[in-house]
């Protein structure tokens, strides 16, 4: 995927605070209006007229732009790729990334990168906007400058957020935690079940015992994605029928169980028989609660035993979003019996 290279230094030769490098994939907050008033992308080469605060950070920043801006209702795992290879690419000359993404899909990408890149050490902080930069009430300039601010945080040399986060309205969250909840108020993104990395205020407020305390190693990319999963969501008056269809998808390798509270399906024979002809031929099946808090806790109750019994997994407090980016990492790089092993032990915080 073709993209161009920017450098806007905002600060005097030598003395930049931090190099910190923005990617624009698309999105609302790179998005501005032509003379007739149609949304168009913004020219990153004239930020700086836009943002003048932004000399105020004393940063030397590099914008890397997709020259197709990408809708994140259009994100594919391939541009996951291309956002894992920049950062893998420019990881030893950068001391942060900030990537500009759409809010749709943010915590997919987040939740993503997270996974292809398991040993980073750095701050990649994903942000927003619910309106375009020009917008007079628009969260786009807040939310540009603290994510900058964030990602070239120090102290004593070293990153002060060194994971993959989302920073929207004030809040900063663990990119693999987080799930998009709101799209007509600013609070876009919630983490019912990790603590807010950060708060920003009259000053940013760290949280620092829920930052990862990550040891610098040798940076590796994951970048194989194995597609062939799919999410069956329950539902009172679910059938065999509809179950069977996603179940006997061609090439199917996972999926992803969508229960009620803390774990719980149907106990009727006809479900648990399919479920489990479905693991005996190979399939990973994954519990995942269909409730944004709590966790799956498979042989609580009668009606999530069976899942245990028949080999069902338990995807404990993961989101969606993580389970399923989760699970093409792991399918595509180790296959789906290394992945059974893999699937609900932490990789990059993104289960208890």
């Amino acid at each position: 995927m073709s993209y161009k290279k920017i450098n806007i230094n905002t600060a005097l030769p030598g003395k930049a605070k931090s190099r910190v490098m923005i990617i624009y994939t698309g999105g609302t907050l790179g998005m501005t209006y032509d003379d007739t008033g149609v949304l168009i992308p913004f020219d990153f080469s004239l930020i700086l007229e836009q943002l003048p605060v932004l000399r105020n950070l004393f940063l030397d920043i590099t914008v890397v732009s997709f020259n197709t801006p990408v809708d994140s209702s259009n994100i594919q795992p391939e541009h996951w790729q291309t956002i894992g290879e920049i950062i893998f690419e420019h990881y030893n000359d950068q001391d942060g990334f900030v990537v500009l993404h759409g809010t749709d899909t943010m915590a997919f990408t987040a939740s993503a990168i997270s996974f292809m890149l398991p040993d980073l050490a750095k701050p990649v902080i994903f942000t927003g906007a619910q309106l375009p930069i020009r917008e007079p009430r628009s969260d786009a300039r807040e939310n540009l400058i603290t994510a900058l601010e964030i990602a070239s945080a120090k102290a004593d040399g070293k990153p002060l957020v060194p994971e993959v986060c989302i920073y929207f309205d004030y809040e900063l969250l663990r990119g693999n935690r987080s799930k998009k909840v709101e799209s007509m108020h600013f609070d876009a993104f919630k983490s019912e079940n990790y603590p807010t990395l950060a708060k920003a205020g009259v000053k940013i407020d760290y949280n620092y015992p829920a930052i990862r305390n990550q040891v610098s190693k040798e940076l590796k990319l994951f970048k194989k994605f194995d597609t062939r999963i799919s999410v069956l969501k329950l539902f009172p008056g679910i059938d065999k029928r509809t179950v069977d269809a996603v179940l006997k998808t061609e090439g199917l390798k996972a999926l992803i169980l969508e229960t009620y509270g803390s774990g719980n399906a149907p106990s009727v024979d006809w479900f648990i028989a399919s479920l489990k002809e479905a693991i005996d031929q190979g399939v990973l099946i994954l519990n995942i609660s269909q409730c944004p808090g709590g966790m799956v806790v498979q042989g609580k109750y009668e009606t999530s035993k069976s899942l245990t019994e028949i080999g069902v997994i338990s995807g404990g407090d993961m989101t969606m979003e993580a389970a399923v980016t989760k699970l093409m990492v792991l399918l595509g790089e180790f296959g789906v019996e290394k992945c059974k092993q893999l699937i609900n032990s932490p990789v990059a915080g993104e289960i208890s």
